[in-house]
């Protein structure tokens, strides 16, 4: 299939790689912010292939995995009362929260819908008008616009029985929070190829700028992988710095203008917490005052919930890049799939996740 297969070729592969050993003379730690990128890696071996002075180290990119442990339980309050029904992303379901999830929650008789759009949860509102309907937006940049687009029509329409439980976040806000942590080792990002197709790369110029990072806007197939690795070593090797796009088949630097528009006409920026890392200024979205109506967080009084984190599981640690997920002592005994500790593990984008539906227990040589 064009755009497919010849982005798993081995041959071309095989050159790329070449390459790559032929101009790596320093140890370089990247870092790719993008689960789906995170399990193609770990799926193919990609950081088995490469030279060994280049570290691959897994960032805050599965936007279930970065959703508070609060914000689950903020989920499960609403999800729990009489006359809501609680709409969600499947991969939501599973995710623990502080005493349960939305999967058990609905063994218990609420009404929790998997929808595969927010505007699904709007034609519930409008056949269920006696009911309050429920969405959680959960997500980055690139959930965000239909996300919008079903507060906009709510609006239109006048349907008072419809909100989100906002829980977006944003790819600069946390690329900027790492680079400035004490505890930083990454110099050069791959991006995530989808956010940039909504968002396009003219806002990674200024970090990479400001910080001196490469940033590489990268896709998801072993190729592009390989690709996104060799572009950000043949920078930090000839001690440059700036973006490039080696996804300029799905990505342009000005990013869907149409999508961009509707996220700023609702939504607006601001400090969100992270799972596992805390909370970032200028990270994440939320209604503007003029959408304040479809804020489940406000119609519901729950903005007050607060939870603290498990102390037991590392991956606030394995989203900030300096742990790998094998090196918790509870990865696969006491943290599986099944019965997950954290949200790593249960999300289909989550590093922990990738590390164990590929037997990647130990660290390879």
């Amino acid at each position: 299939m064009k755009y497919l297969d010849e982005f798993r070729d081995p041959a071309i592969a095989r050159r790329v790689l070449d390459r790559l050993h032929q101009v790596t003379t320093n140890e370089w730690i990247l870092m790719e912010i993008c689960g789906g990128q995170t399990h193609s890696i770990i799926q193919n071996g990609i950081d088995q292939v490469i030279p060994e002075d280049i570290q691959l180290v897994h960032g805050p990119g599965c936007p279930v995995c970065v959703t508070p442990l609060e914000m689950i339980d903020r989920a499960l309050e609403i999800a729990a009362r009489p006359g809501v029904i609680f709409c969600s992303f499947g991969d939501m379901l599973r995710v623990p929260g502080s005493k349960k999830d939305l999967q058990t929650v609905k063994s218990e008789g609420a009404d929790v819908r998997v929808v595969y759009s927010p505007l699904e949860a709007l034609k519930l509102a409008r056949q269920h008008p006696e009911r309050e309907v429920v969405f959680f937006a959960v997500g980055f940049e690139t959930t965000a616009p239909a996300n919008a687009m079903a507060v906009y029509q709510a609006n239109r329409e006048g349907l008072d029985n419809f909100s989100l439980l906002v829980s977006h976040v944003t790819v600069p806000g946390a690329m900027r929070a790492l680079l400035e942590s004490p505890s930083n080792q990454v110099q050069a990002y791959l991006a995530a190829g989808h956010v940039c197709t909504v968002m396009g790369y003219w806002e990674y110029e200024p970090i990479a700028e400001e910080y001196q990072v490469p940033i590489v806007v990268t896709g998801f197939e072993p190729i592009d992988i390989l690709q996104g690795i060799l572009e950000s070593v043949e920078m930090l090797e000839s001690g440059n710095w700036g973006v490039r796009n080696a996804y300029a088949r799905s990505v342009n630097r000005e990013g869907n203008q149409r999508s961009q528009e509707i996220v700023r006409t609702v939504f607006e920026i601001t400090g969100r917490k992270w799972r596992g890392i805390g909370k970032l200024p200028d990270s994440g979205y939320r209604l503007r005052e003029e959408f304040q109506a479809y804020d489940a967080d406000r119609k519901f009084a729950t903005g007050g919930i607060q939870t603290e984190e498990s102390a037991e599981c590392i991956s606030g640690l394995v989203l900030q890049g300096l742990r790998k997920p094998n090196e918790c002592p509870a990865f696969g005994t006491r943290c599986t799939p099944e019965n997950p500790l954290g949200a790593t593990m249960v999300s289909s984008e989550g590093a922990c996740a990738a590390y164990y539906r590929y037997n990647r227990y130990k660290e390879s040589a």
